[in-house]
């Protein structure tokens, strides 16, 4: 499974599939589950897939978002620099200088560079201070707009972080962007080629949502799409774990485990569901942490309002760095949320779904 993980990890973090613009990502998730049940798409962009269980089961979903943090073309300078607008939540700190990728309408890429002015040039005071997003630009090497043009950069156009996945030194550890969420996705996808052959107890439905770094909008119209009872988000959490952090209270440890999230400002998980995932995690020996978290959000937020209401849980890889350049997770801490994810499923019968709602 860890050979077949890195793989697919590599697939999905060097994909470019910022929020709007998660083609590259649906596509992987096709490849990958077309073979195993139909593949149905809402209309917003969110991707499921659906393997049938026993008539009138519960229907389970496990979902991971498509999108990373990126941005798109929000002006083109008459030099044929390019300024930015964000889409989703980044510290402009971590910007400067750094490569990005601006796909095109014809799927061709362009490599940019984000400005950096030498320290030559600065005052101590300009030294000190974070620069905003407006004071930025990307160097896509053009002389004029019109060149720009030429080369088929237009305005509203994705722009990724550009970034390899890489080991580090340390056998496992794995550095990429993306790791939120190609982490959840990874996960969502790995969980269903691992199920499909499986007589379950219930309907599993795999799925990718779009748009969740700027509000979780395709988890509104996935859950339409969907209809689960329950749903198991799947995540590239924040690490807590680095200096400057109080590593006695740390809630997500690279090697420690999955994450099973408990709250955050968003949503509050069903805890019924909760204690069950957690007692899974202690029955079958997998490795895993528990988090309350004080910032943040995930598609739990969206999901848990489908239909009359559905019990949630987080699930997550955690990962340094996140919304950057380059993130860092443990692989091992990846193989524990699939296999709590898939021993979740198999024991997610008509009674033990009934018992979340039984008020």
């Amino acid at each position: 499974m860890r050979n077949v993980a890195l793989s697919l990890l590599k697939d999905l973090t060097e994909a470019h599939s910022v929020p709007g613009s998660e083609d590259a990502v649906r596509a992987i998730f096709r490849r990958e589950l077309a073979s195993l049940g139909p593949i149905q798409c809402d209309r917003l962009g969110s991707i499921a897939c659906e393997h049938p269980g026993p008539p009138d089961s519960p229907r389970v979903l496990v979902a991971g978002h498509c999108d990373e943090v990126g941005f798109a073309v929000q002006q083109i300078t008459p030099r044929g620099f390019l300024k930015l607008t964000a889409l989703g939540g980044w510290w402009t700190h971590t910007l400067v200088s750094q490569r990005v990728r601006i796909l095109t309408r014809s799927q061709r890429e362009i490599l940019g560079v984000i400005s950096s002015t030498p320290p030559h040039f600065l005052s101590d005071s300009q030294r000190d201070k974070l620069m905003s997003l407006d004071q930025l630009f990307v160097d896509i090497g053009a002389s004029s707009r019109e060149e720009a043009n030429s080369w088929g950069v237009q305005l509203g156009d994705p722009v990724a972080p550009d970034s390899a996945f890489t080991p580090m030194a340390h056998p496992d550890l794995f550095l990429a962007k993306a790791f939120d969420n190609r982490a959840g996705m990874a996960a969502t996808i790995q969980s269903m080629q691992a199920l499909a052959s499986t007589a379950l107890p219930c309907t599993l439905i795999a799925a990718g949502s779009v748009q969740e770094e700027v509000g979780c909008r395709g988890a509104q119209t996935l859950g339409s799409l969907t209809n689960p009872d329950v749903a198991l988000v799947m995540e590239g959490t924040p690490a807590d774990d680095t200096p400057g952090m109080d590593l006695s209270e740390s809630q997500g440890r690279l090697g420690s485990g999955v994450q099973i999230r408990v709250m955050d400002p968003s949503a509050i998980m069903n805890r019924r569901l909760v204690d069950f995932v957690t007692a899974t995690a202690k029955a079958a020996g997998i490795p895993h942490q528990i988090a309350v978290r004080k910032s943040g959000g995930t598609d739990a937020k969206s999901l848990q309002f489908t239909g009359t209401g559905v019990p949630c849980v987080v699930l997550g890889t955690p990962a340094r760095y996140i919304h950057s350049h380059n993130s860092l997770i443990h692989i091992e801490d990846y193989l524990s949320a699939v296999r709590l994810v898939t021993e979740v499923v198999r024991r997610l019968d008509t009674p033990t779904v009934a018992s979340f709602t039984a008020w």
